[in-house]
């Protein structure tokens, strides 16, 4: 067999520029080389949807293959093949003719093949006295040879997006189902929270997901479903926290107390007659420092400290700075969705200690969110402690100033 030379297209079919160059390119580039036939067979069947072909256009392609006689598509020996129309319909499984033309176009689109046609668009070979091709017409196998590594790259690609949609929805049915049981056991066992609430989200998200993804769509639910499994395991999580912290509290109640009343006189400013109430030998009870929690205004930490004490809240302001508390509240909000803080914690944690020392808790747990896992379970943590009587702003406020070194001014 011989490759031939370049050549413009039989009948009506149109010559282009882009059709030379591309078989100028294709003959200087398989020269003395070689592949497998069938391995590249296998990589077109591979990228099969990449490159925008049937499975009929493959069952033609098959056909071709057989017709080269190799088994290794070699550019020195030619790579035309020749086979009529008849013979072809055969091997590729009986399709008609019209099938068969318009898949061979495909295949010739897809630059898999190229027309070598004859001066009547035959298909023939002229041969020599021994037998040998001096010239053949008909298609071309040359761009099989010559987009061999790229064919096989395209399929490894391909295999590696399956294999990741593959394990994505993996993925993505073991998370439902981790939420779903979950959610129903929290609800059983009457465990606290807003598990309607929570469940109308995973109702959500699932409405959401088409009936027939793609890797994109699934890949997107499945980080909405993991973000709702984390913030379930951080309500179940800080609930068992709670009940191990109670079952301490009898106990050790009294030292406790003692202990987080020191912490509070110590950096937190008072009133003359808070500071007469609170004698150091009797240590104040729960219900008094809930008063004291409850009491405790944003008016007792200067805006100016709490920016010195968590200044990176200021790149989130709304020009860029913050200049008065309102913009802090607003800087607050856009931290919460940028550290996955769930607007159900933000907003408990504004109940229970009011928008503007929920908005300087989240100023703080910006400055240390380096180093906690989940800022929507700490901040719940901090909630549940607050109502508790058991937290308060002043320490943690204090403890950033030290590590910034303004403490011991401020002190």
């Amino acid at each position: 067999m011989q490759t031939g030379h370049v050549t413009t297209p039989f009948g009506r079919r149109p010559a282009t520029l882009a059709l030379v160059k591309g078989q100028l390119a294709i003959a200087a580039s398989t020269s003395g080389t070689r592949v497998e036939k069938w391995k590249v067979f296998r990589d077109v069947c591979e990228a099969r949807e990449r490159l925008g072909l049937q499975d009929r256009a493959l069952a033609v392609l098959d056909a071709l293959l057989t017709f080269y006689p190799d088994p290794q598509l070699d550019g020195e020996n030619g790579l035309v093949v020749f086979p009529s129309n008849a013979q072809l319909s055969i091997r590729a499984h009986g399709i008609t003719e019209s099938t068969l033309r318009r898949q061979l176009g495909a295949l010739v689109d897809a630059g898999l093949i190229q027309r070598r046609d004859s001066p009547n668009g035959k298909r023939y070979a002229h041969r020599d006295r021994a037998g040998v091709i001096e010239q053949a017409y008909g298609f071309d196998l040359s761009p099989l040879l010559a987009r061999a590594t790229e064919l096989a790259l395209l399929a490894q690609d391909v295999a590696a997006g399956r294999m990741r949609f593959r394990r994505a929805k993996e993925a993505l049915t073991i998370c439902r189902r981790d939420v779903r049981k979950l959610i129903t056991a929290a609800i059983e066992e009457g465990a606290p929270g807003n598990w309607e609430h929570v469940e109308t989200i995973y109702i959500g998200i699932l409405g959401r997901h088409p009936r027939y993804p793609d890797r994109n769509q699934v890949e997107a639910t499945l980080d909405e479903m993991e973000l709702l499994r984390t913030e379930v395991l951080n309500l179940l999580e800080l609930r068992s926290e709670t009940e191990n912290m109670h079952g301490n509290a009898i106990p050790n109640g009294r030292h406790i107390q003692t202990s987080n009343t020191e912490s509070i006189n110590e950096f937190e400013p008072s009133s003359e007659k808070e500071q007469g109430e609170n004698l150091p030998e009797e240590p104040r009870t729960k219900n008094a420092v809930q008063a004291k929690a409850k009491v405790d205004s944003i008016k007792s930490f200067p805006l100016g400290m709490v920016l010195r004490a968590c200044p990176q809240i200021a790149d989130y302001g709304p020009v860029g700075g913050i200049s008065h508390w309102r913009e802090l509240m607003t800087a607050a909000v856009v931290v919460r969705s940028m550290l996955g803080v769930s607007p159900s914690a933000y907003e408990e944690a504004c109940n229970s200690m009011g928008p503007e020392n929920a908005a300087v808790a989240m100023a703080c747990i910006l400055e240390r969110s380096n180093f906690i896992n989940s800022a929507g379970g700490y901040l719940r943590d901090l909630t549940k402690r607050s109502e508790q009587g058991e937290f308060s702003l002043g320490p943690m406020l204090m403890s950033l100033l030290r590590s910034s070194g303004e403490g011991s001014a401020v002190a």
